[in-house]
């Protein structure tokens, strides 16, 4: 085969790559429907901003080793000064402020501080001795690269970036070999802290999608809409739903931001039970590839990072779909690769970048036979 294929397409990671174009396409037609069949309502600048994001990340994934780490702390810092900048500058758009606007760009620094943090958390435990991991004290500039961030975000506020930092920081904390115990302990302490954070920490309308979360139906043309309308369109798919461009929750507007946090109900009811198996199995594949990139790499590094990257992808999966489902509350996570938006397509193709690099780091340098943590 080596004679057939051309060695730069046969090295390329089509494991990934098919499924990740799947998606992408796949979500245009959902898009289409989610407008009523107007192509260029979503889908057509959904195709677009892929076509740049991918290119982005074709970009990123040339870099070599020492230039990523020479820039991971510049960057980090950088990052957290824009967020510093959104508190001060920052416009205000359904009740959040959350973006910084100079003419045509408008970007949401939140969204690049996940990857950001998880490669600045990389790099530290990366450099850090072995022995000094579940030193106590190396725990601290850790836990200000996730703690400081987590805080401006809060401000802003939005709880789900806030929650999709912390899970990608904590990832790469517990495979660099921090004790089971202080995530033990820290999981007791956050139950105990629960009530003090539902009354003080959460805003009057988070406290809401969590009570609805809880109980839905209690008023199911209120604060349960979104949810009840999502099961709604998801359960009368069926099998092999009701056909493309055919799905009355949308198309009635029966069914809140259905090309966004809801595109899954809105895939469901048109493609059934048969659309969702391949939405899985293509988000299966990405992070299967993505999860032995991480094993695959020379040095503890490079494993924490690809590791990471794929548990920030693998939380937008997970949260959107058990948001949409009726298992999460609604915290506005869109579905990768699907969902129509800019904001969270960028962080996911930073993170196949990150890992398309690492996986370039892979096949040039000699194993090592290092382990995490």
């Amino acid at each position: 085969m080596s004679g057939i294929i051309p060695a730069p397409v046969a090295r390329q990671p089509w494991m990934m790559l098919f499924p990740l174009f799947g998606l992408i396409g796949f979500g245009a037609l959902i898009l289409t429907s989610a407008a009523a069949g107007d192509f260029d309502q979503y889908a057509k600048g959904h195709l677009l901003r892929f076509a740049i994001l991918f290119t982005m990340a074709v970009v990123i994934s040339r870099f070599n080793k020492p230039t990523v780490q020479l820039l991971t702390y510049p960057g980090y810092i950088g990052v957290l000064l824009l967020l510093l900048a959104v508190e001060v500058m920052g416009q205000v758009q359904g009740g959040s402020q959350r973006w910084l606007e100079a003419g045509p760009i408008r970007i949401q620094p939140s969204e690049l501080m996940k990857p950001a943090a998880v490669l600045a958390l990389a790099h530290y435990y990366g450099g850090l001795p072995v022995g000094m991991v579940p030193n106590f004290r190396a725990l601290i500039p850790a836990g200000a690269i996730i703690l400081l961030p987590i805080s401006f975000v809060l401000l802003q506020p939005d709880l789900g970036t806030s929650l999709a930092i912390a899970f990608g920081g904590f990832v790469v904390m517990f495979l660099a070999g921090l004790p089971l115990r202080w995530f033990l302990a820290a999981g007791a302490a956050g139950l105990a802290l629960l009530p003090v954070a539902f009354f003080v920490g959460l805003q009057e309308y988070q406290q809401k999608r969590v009570l609805t979360f809880l109980d839905p139906e209690n008023d199911p043309l209120g604060d349960g809409y979104q949810i009840t309308q999502s099961k709604i369109a998801i359960g009368s798919g069926g099998l092999f739903g009701k056909g493309f461009n055919e799905g009355s929750q949308s198309h009635l507007n029966y069914l809140p931001e259905p090309h966004t946090d809801f595109v899954f109900a809105t895939m469901a009811e048109e493609w059934g039970f048969a659309g969702g198996l391949f939405i899985l199995f293509c988000f299966g594949l990405i992070l299967f590839w993505g999860l032995k990139v991480a094993s695959n790499a020379a040095d503890r590094f490079s494993k924490l990072l690809a590791a990471g990257m794929t548990a920030t992808i693998f939380f937008y999966i997970a949260i959107n779909l058990l948001m949409v489902m009726g298992f999460a509350p609604v915290v506005g996570i869109p579905l990768p690769f699907i969902s129509h938006g800019g904001s969270s397509m960028m962080t996911n193709m930073i993170c196949i970048g990150v890992l398309m690099m690492v996986h370039r780091w892979n096949r040039k340098a000699p194993r090592t036979g290092l382990i995490v943590g």
